[in-house]
C-alpha cells in the first residue's frame, strides 16, 4: 500500500513550471443588476489583471460568466495605468502566493471576490465584498511599503 501524500503536497508539475506573475486587482463597476445597488459605489465589481513574460491576462469575474482573456497589447504596456486613468481604482503588485490544500471547501460564494482571493493565493487576506478586499489589500500594501522604507533607512 503506498502511502498518501500530505494534504497540499498534491501539486501537478504545471505549478512547479510556471512562470512568476504579478497581479493587480481592479475595483469598480455599476449597478447593472439591482442587488449591486447595496454595495458601495466605486467597489461593486472586481478583477484581476497578471503579468507575466507573455504579457497581460485579465480575469473578469461577470455575472453568470467567466472571462479570461489576454490583450492585444505589449507586454510593456502599463495597463494598470490604463485602468487608473479610466477612474478604476487598482492596488498592487502582488505576487501570487502558492497553492494549498484544505480539508473542506472554501464557505464563501462564488463571487468577483472569491475569484480573485483564488489568483492571490494562500495569502490572500478575508473579504467577501470588492471594498472590503480593497481595504485588506490597501493595509496589506502599506504595511508592505513601511517595511521597504525602514530597509531602506537601515541599508
Amino acid at each position: 500500500m503506498t502511502p498518501r501524500p500530505a494534504l497540499g503536497a498534491r501539486l501537478s508539475p504545471r505549478h512547479a513550471l510556471a512562470e512568476p506573475q504579478r497581479v493587480w486587482i481592479g475595483f469598480g463597476g455599476q449597478a447593472d443588476q439591482g442587488w449591486l445597488r447595496l454595495l458601495r459605489p466605486g467597489f461593486r465589481h472586481c478583477f484581476a489583471a497578471l503579468h507575466d513574460e507573455q504579457g497581460w491576462t485579465v480575469v473578469e469575474p461577470l455575472s453568470g460568466r467567466l472571462l479570461v482573456t489576454r490583450p492585444g497589447v505589449p507586454a510593456a504596456f502599463d495597463l494598470p495605468g490604463f485602468y487608473r486613468r479610466a477612474g478604476l481604482t487598482i492596488r498592487g503588485p502582488f505576487t501570487p502566493g502558492p497553492a494549498r490544500g484544505r480539508w473542506l471547501p472554501p464557505l464563501t460564494p462564488y463571487s468577483c471576490v472569491a475569484v480573485c482571493r483564488g489568483l492571490l493565493g494562500a495569502g490572500a487576506p478575508f473579504a467577501i465584498t470588492p471594498h472590503g478586499l480593497d481595504r485588506a489589500l490597501r493595509g496589506a500594501q502599506e504595511n508592505r511599503n513601511k517595511v521597504v522604507d525602514m530597509l531602506k533607512s537601515v541599508l
